[in-house]
């Protein structure tokens, strides 16, 4: 009988993940396959802790995840190809001084040769106009362009899966707009983790975060709309009160 293809989407089963006793996920269960999926949370919610159980760095301490079939906290070379993750703060992503390393240096862990890698990189960059970034130190780019270099070293990788961490955060309006455009072409699937309700409007699907669980999740629209009335409500009220310590 032949293998089964892996299942389709990001499956969480029965998740948990805690610290010294102390509970962060509690039961997360969801099988999600929409294209555009958005998890949105106040600070505190364990939308964190949940972009890195998802990207696979660091193992849920219940139940399970997998990618496509792939665990990719096990099947760490498996999830080069699946998961893609573009962190919220550039400066935790860069790792080498010029533009053109950054971008083969995830292609030389996949397998590459050095010259087919910087090949790759140099081609990714005439794809959008920025072939003179190539030598380029990365510390003499704007934080904008550092995002973007970001998001190009996710993309060249080819992932089905890119996780978005607040994207947008530390913008300007401008290059927030050239990126929503790029990423509304995309055919990845997309996983937008925020704060801001807006982020997520128009999405296929949202789940809501409260206090490690998901209090609700559902077309993006209901969802949105019930997140916003609670953070009118809350506003209204003492913000902090219900929150714990």
């Amino acid at each position: 009988m032949p293998a089964s293809a892996p299942l389709p989407g990001i499956r969480l089963d029965r998740v948990g993940f805690a610290v010294a006793g102390n509970s962060i996920l509690t039961g997360l269960g969801a099988d999600l396959t929409e294209a555009r999926i958005g998890i949105l949370g106040r600070n505190g919610s364990g939308k964190t802790t949940l972009l890195r159980l998802l990207a696979g760095l660091v193992a849920p301490t219940e139940g399970r995840i997998t990618v496509n079939g792939i665990d990719p906290a096990t099947d760490r070379k498996a999830a080069l190809s699946q998961i893609g993750i573009l962190f919220q703060n550039p400066d935790h992503q860069i790792i080498f001084p010029t533009v053109e390393e950054e971008l083969a240096f995830g292609l030389r862990q996949k397998g590459y040769s050095a010259p087919a890698a910087r090949g790759l990189a140099l081609q990714a960059l005439a794809t959008h106009g920025r072939t003179h970034w190539a030598a380029a130190s990365v510390h003499s780019l704007s934080q904008g362009q550092r995002h973007f270099l970001c998001l190009l070293s996710v993309l060249i990788m080819g992932p089905q899966t890119i996780l978005l961490d607040e994207p947008f955060s530390g913008l300007d309006l401008p290059t927030q707009t050239r990126l929503t455009r790029l990423l509304a072409t995309l055919p990845q699937r997309l996983v937008t983790i925020t704060h801001d309700p807006a982020m997520v409007e128009g999405y296929d699907r949202v789940l809501w975060l409260e206090d490690g669980r998901i209090h609700r999740d559902g077309p993006a629209a209901d969802v949105v709309a019930a997140f916003r009335a609670e953070m009118s409500r809350l506003g209204l009220a003492d913000a902090d009160a219900d929150h714990p310590v």
